[in-house]
């Protein structure tokens, strides 16, 4: 029983990295029907942000640790936000009226562009590390360190970090869609674009501030994956913002409840088919075979996902 709930705590807690990363596939979705493959790398450049801030404000600083998450989780937010943005306003807003197969080959185009972009500019810089292999990320005291007990079940910081950060997102943008003006106009938008427009709703700006929550959601996934791994390399991003994708169609992409649902499912699902599956089809080296199997009956059985996409659930 003991092992059952460790590894209900373990894919718990490697879920709610899934979610925060799968909430910005859902959120871009719901809002322009854009399947944006780049945004694994808003959550590698996430990552490397905060960690540039750090390597800027807080290496070889007196600066006490604990002042260093809020400041590089600033940091992190910053970059993501601003490149996506970017990306947002350069390529995929020029084309918003071609086919869907246009933007998607753009988003896998910009997802290279970005990887190779980190990897060539760390390690150009005096100070900054290289890139090319994967970097040490500065460990927090208070958040990292020793590994909490609580009646044999052992509970990293790291990940009662991120299940935390998970918790407290979900609950800003259950207020932020529903309780606002900007959310408001961005369940209009994505119920009918046209139709919003001429109700006097800005479309443009709600699209930019679809893919700046995403982006922000991403980059605190890539803290906190910095913290959990101890280290961040260019390329993270591509297997994890393809788990990502997955759990966003496996809770019904669109729906941001779904993403959280499913990341949190894909998460558990791979931790105990490490655990629990025996012989030579189990263990880790197997987990992401068992996680897409998931996706493949769901897909077969319920195309529309775990929870559907529910019109008024949509952001």
């Amino acid at each position: 029983m003991d092992v059952f709930l460790q590894q209900l705590v373990n894919g718990l807690s490697l879920g709610a990295l899934y979610a925060l990363i799968a909430v910005g596939y859902t959120v871009v979705y719901g809002i322009i029907q854009l399947i944006n493959f780049a945004h694994g790398e808003i959550f590698m450049i996430g990552a490397f942000g905060a960690l540039a801030t750090w390597l800027v404000l807080g290496s070889g600083s007196d600066i006490h640790a604990w002042w260093m998450l809020p400041v590089m989780l600033i940091g992190g937010m910053a970059v993501a936000v601003a490149v996506a943005l970017l990306t947002e306003r350069f390529a995929y807003r020029p084309l918003r009226n071609a086919p869907r197969l246009a933007p998607l080959i753009t988003a896998i185009g910009i997802s290279v562009f970005l990887q190779e972009f980190i990897r060539l500019f760390f390690g150009r810089i005096p100070g900054f590390p290289d890139a090319k292999r994967a970097i040490p990320f500065p460990q927090i005291d208070g958040v990292t360190g020793e590994a909490i007990d609580l009646g044999g079940i052992i509970i990293q910081r790291a990940a009662l970090f991120t299940l935390i950060a998970l918790v407290i997102c979900w609950i800003f943008l259950y207020v932020f869609v529903n309780k606002t003006r900007l959310g408001r106009a961005m369940q209009a938008t994505s119920q009918d674009p046209d139709t919003a427009r001429l109700m006097g709703i800005n479309v443009d700006k709600i699209i930019m501030v679809a893919f700046a929550v995403g982006a922000a959601l991403a980059a605190v996934a890539g803290l906190a994956h910095g913290l959990r791994y101890t280290n961040i390399d260019f390329k993270m991003g591509f297997l994890a913002g393809l788990k990502a994708f997955t759990a966003a169609v496996l809770g019904g992409i669109g729906n941001i409840n779904g993403a959280v649902v499913g990341g949190l499912v894909l998460g558990v699902i791979e931790s105990m088919a490490t655990a629990f599956i025996p012989g030579q089809f189990g263990g880790s080296a197997w987990k992401d075979v068992w996680a897409f199997a998931l996706l493949i009956l769901v897909l077969v059985f319920r195309p529309q996902g775990l929870l559907g996409a529910r019109v008024v659930d949509r952001a």
